[in-house]
């Protein structure tokens, strides 16, 4: 069957009906597009028509309270502990230690510093403070009595003396002076010993002597060899000495001994011994020669010789 033409479809009545009326969808379509207003009245239109924005309530925030916690107790840091610890009780702490834990002792010992002379001989007095500290008061002070109140600290200081002794002696010592100082700091500190009147309580004073003139006796060596014994002949060990051996009553003569045989192999004298003119004449020469100005004021000769 041949297609409709087109004078026959826009003459029937029921074709011409449908193409003419409009839709329902494109009549809202329409309406809406005539209702939209255009962009150029939209843009000079007033803000104060335009629709207010929507405001979204925000959740209220809820507050919660912490609970603070209180003081608490707690220990002490260690740098702090140790700042609270007097030099007894650091001493006492760090003896334990190394009693419990004999590595820690053997690193102290290699990483603490040398004791000096005169720290060693602070010790030592402070030994013999306590001791004097110990004498009851009144009283016949070289009786048993007294001797049985200062015992215990008059042992303390006798072995610390034994004990250091040997510290400032050769080989451990080096240096004769280091030796023959703490030497003379010692021996003045055994002079200073009670007497008593019990022999049995003297022979603690008497053994000291003996001990101290025989560190003498070793430091005069030692020092001989060095540097040609001048620190012997020229630092006036030899009127000390005799000095601490005249206090000691004759118990020193074996180290006076000693240093008399090293001066004398020496070629020189004990000062103490050094009379007239001659002897101050070579003493002169010595210390000329040591200086280098020997000869300096020595006229010189003009001519043949």
């Amino acid at each position: 069957m041949p297609p409709p033409k087109l004078d026959n479809m826009l003459t029937d009545p029921t074709v011409s009906s449908y193409v003419a009326t409009p839709t329902g969808s494109a009549t809202r379509k329409r309406k809406a597009e005539e209702d939209e207003p255009q962009a150029e009245d939209r843009m000079s239109s007033s803000p104060s028509n335009s629709p207010a924005p929507t405001t979204r309530s925000l959740p209220a925030y809820r507050h919660t309270k912490r609970p603070r916690s209180g003081p608490v107790g707690r220990p002490l840091a260690l740098p702090r502990l140790l700042e609270t610890l007097d030099a007894d009780s650091l001493r006492a702490v760090l003896q334990s230690l190394c009693t419990r834990h004999p590595g820690i002792g053997s690193e102290v010992e290699q990483t603490a510093p040398r004791p000096s002379v005169p720290s060693a001989l602070g010790v030592l007095k402070n030994y013999e403070s306590a001791l004097q500290a110990s004498f009851p008061f009144g009283g016949d002070s070289s009786s048993d009595y007294a001797y049985n109140r200062v015992r215990e600290s008059l042992m303390a200081l006798l072995e610390a003396l034994a004990d250091y002794t040997p510290h400032f002696l050769p080989p451990n010592e080096t240096q004769a002076s280091q030796s023959l100082t703490f030497l003379d700091g010692a021996t003045d500190i055994i002079h200073r010993l009670p007497n008593w009147s019990s022999f049995q309580n003297s022979l603690h004073k008497q053994n000291a002597y003996e001990e101290i003139s025989g560190a003498w006796a070793l430091a005069i060596r030692e020092a001989a060899k060095r540097a040609g014994g001048m620190q012997l002949q020229y630092g006036g060990w030899d009127q000390k000495l005799a000095k601490h051996n005249q206090q000691a009553n004759g118990k020193l003569q074996d180290a006076a001994n000693e240093l008399s045989v090293n001066i004398g192999w020496m070629g020189g004298q004990p000062q103490a011994q050094q009379h007239g003119s001659r002897g101050e004449d070579l003493n002169s020469v010595r210390q000329e020669l040591l200086a280098g100005t020997y000869g300096k004021n020595l006229p010189v000769r003009v001519g043949p010789w």
